[in-house]
């Protein structure tokens, strides 16, 4: 609390552990701040993820997802996309694991690109090469494109949630032989990837209170005409079977997708498919993908 009073300036509080993608709290106030130590450290809201904190600068900007596979040595940049953190429109509310994600993401130009490339993902790939901990698979940077260029807010070794919800649908080519390549050390030969030109986007239905505690075991109808609708794919993070139901078991229930041939027919039909699902105290945002729409 020292620490962060002598900062003087926003931080974001993050327990140190593994907290399924909820374990960083906004402090944009002092008071705000101490109240996330105190949730973490003292009221151990995340167990022993919370052991202890990092203390994070504040980056304002536009959040940037960017996913390579690699075998050690070369790197395959998948196609951009953007997640959306915050658990309310505007990007307000408390941080979620992903409240929906769409692809491609403007913000990502072909300049943008080649920095990120550049200077950040082939430096960490290098770099682990260099103190022998060749890493083979998927490297998920989380960005923030601030004034001051990318900013590397989180690595992952894996697909992003909800990410690989909109890239996996634009990828053409087989995946499996992408994943063997990167076993093998051959990814190289697979450079000429072929990707789907639609846009894809993916909304995010989650538990009311999400993420803070939640009721479960409701009852979720509509996923037939959901997935009845043209380029929609409903797929299941939070859910289960009962009887004759599928009931919700999770924070995060669904993720809604859809694929169309451009950002804001894929948006407007994954919406078309939220709409057709019903549960109790379903929750979800409603400005999916304003930051691209907001470009043209």
């Amino acid at each position: 609390m020292a620490y962060i009073e002598d900062q003087n300036t926003p931080v974001f509080v993050k327990a140190n552990g593994l907290a399924a993608g909820k374990g960083v709290i906004p402090g944009r106030t002092f008071k705000e701040a101490v109240q996330a130590v105190t949730t973490i450290l003292i009221d151990k809201a995340f167990g022993d993820a919370g052991d202890s904190v990092v203390i994070e600068e504040e980056l304002i900007g536009e959040e940037a997802s960017f996913t390579v596979l690699t075998d050690g040595t070369y790197c395959l940049p998948f196609v951009s996309s953007q997640d959306h953190k915050m658990s309310h429109d505007g990007d307000t509310g408390k941080n979620t694991g992903g409240m929906g994600a769409y692809s491609p993401a403007p913000v990502i130009t072909p300049e943008l690109h080649d920095y990120v490339m550049e200077r950040i993902v082939y430096p960490t790939v290098n770099g682990m090469a260099d103190i022998d901990r060749l890493f083979k698979g998927v490297l998920y940077v989380g960005l923030m494109i601030t004034d001051a260029g990318p900013k590397v807010v989180e690595f992952n070794c894996r697909f992003g949630d909800p990410e690989a919800q909109v890239l996996l649908p634009r990828l053409k080519s087989d995946l499996v032989p992408l994943l063997i390549a990167c076993i093998d050390g051959t990814l190289k030969q697979h450079a000429d990837v072929q990707w789907h030109n639609e846009a894809a986007a993916c909304i995010a239905m989650a538990s009311g209170g999400y993420p803070d505690p939640y009721q479960t075991g409701e009852v979720i109808t509509g996923l037939e005409d959901a997935n009845a609708i043209e380029g929609v794919t409903v797929f299941h993070a939070g859910t289960e079977q009962d009887g004759e139901d599928i009931v919700t078991a999770g924070g995060r229930v669904l993720g809604v997708t859809a694929v169309a041939g451009g950002l804001h027919d894929a948006i407007q039909r994954a919406y078309q498919g939220v709409s057709a699902i019903q549960f109790a105290d379903a929750h979800y945002r409603k400005d999916i993908g304003y930051r691209a729409l907001g470009r043209n």
